[in-house]
């Protein structure tokens, strides 16, 4: 019954996530590791007092399941634990025992293919409700989410619209980009302008009014052949963004870490997202302005390169 309202929601209204997924009644009886404890998802529940819930005071990775592995797992654990010592917080496993307890998850799922996990890893349990990390009694709370998660084959078909929104996206002096914390509240700001305007997704500029990235994906033009997307400096350090920069380099494929403008985009070749749930995925509208090729020949070529180095990437379910 789900999976028929969202797909006839789909066709009433052209607009939707572009982490929309194929409803999958798997997803009902999926177990989750609450602290190392296996729950249901009516059971899976932290506290009131937790600091994530009180503050977003933690941080999160999103990993793709395929084929018996997880992709790019050393480089997820990497950001997370940088991001852990950035807030300085004690996730208190080290990477070895917080992936045995990442396959324990999967294994008690039977899960080997086509899943999508999100680990959250927040500073605990506040005494009280305040921000100062002294008020926190307790360890780390570890959540790991797994689900049942195949993207919308029509939304890649079709490819996404864009809405550039208001929202900026802050610099290091105001909070690092780079850091993938659990407070979104900006990216979430524009994620509600863009389906205000009837978008997928929201484009987002930066303090000069260069394009940064999207509300939750990273973003990519092709021009005459090449390549680009934005600098580092206004923009998450995206797992899937730094191996598309890989797998063009790799190829010969003439690939730009650059500031552009929106003059660079209405008038772009080709445009695409990327992100750890889809890949690559089609843009095909910009603000109503039409891109000439959606999934064109330069993005098809990218987005198989990139499948293949996922693919070889696996760490196994073991």
């Amino acid at each position: 019954m789900a999976g028929t309202i969202r797909r006839r929601c789909l066709m009433e209204d052209d607009a939707h996530g572009v982490h929309d997924y194929v409803a999958d009644p798997r997803n009902a009886d999926v177990l989750i590791s609450v602290n190392g404890e296996m729950k249901r998802r009516d059971e899976a529940v932290v506290s009131v007092f937790d600091s994530g819930y009180i503050l977003g005071d933690g941080v999160w990775e999103g990993m793709r399941v395929s084929n018996g592995g997880v992709a790019f797992l050393p480089e997820h654990f990497k950001r997370l634990y940088a991001g852990a010592k950035t807030i300085d917080m004690d996730i208190g496993l080290t990477q070895d025992e917080l992936t045995a307890r990442l396959m324990d998850c999967l294994k008690a799922n039977g899960m080997t293919d086509g899943v999508h996990i999100r680990l959250m890893v927040t500073r605990g349990i506040k005494k009280t409700p305040y921000q100062g990390p002294r008020f926190t009694i307790g360890k780390a709370t570890i959540v790991i989410i797994p689900e049942y998660k195949t993207p919308v084959p029509e939304i890649i078909a079709k490819g996404v619209t864009l809405f550039t929104v208001h929202v900026r996206r802050t610099g290091p002096a105001e909070q690092d980009q780079k850091l993938n914390s659990h407070s979104k509240l900006n990216c979430i700001l524009a994620c509600i302008q863009a389906e205000k305007a009837g978008a997928d997704e929201a484009l987002m500029l930066d303090a000069d009014g260069f394009v940064a990235t999207c509300n939750s994906t990273h973003f990519f033009i092709v021009r005459d052949g090449e390549v680009w997307t934005s600098p580092p400096d206004y923009c998450l350090g995206g797992i899937t963004r730094g191996n598309i920069i890989r797998v063009c380099r790799e190829a010969g494929i003439p690939v730009f870490e650059k500031r552009f403008s929106l003059f660079d985009v209405y008038s772009a070749d080709e445009a695409f997202i990327t992100g750890t749930f889809a890949g690559l995925t089609p843009v095909r509208e910009v603000d109503g302005r039409t891109i000439d090729q959606v999934g064109g020949p330069v993005s098809q070529r990218i987005s198989g390169l990139y499948k293949q180095l996922a693919a070889n990437s696996l760490t196994p379910i073991t």
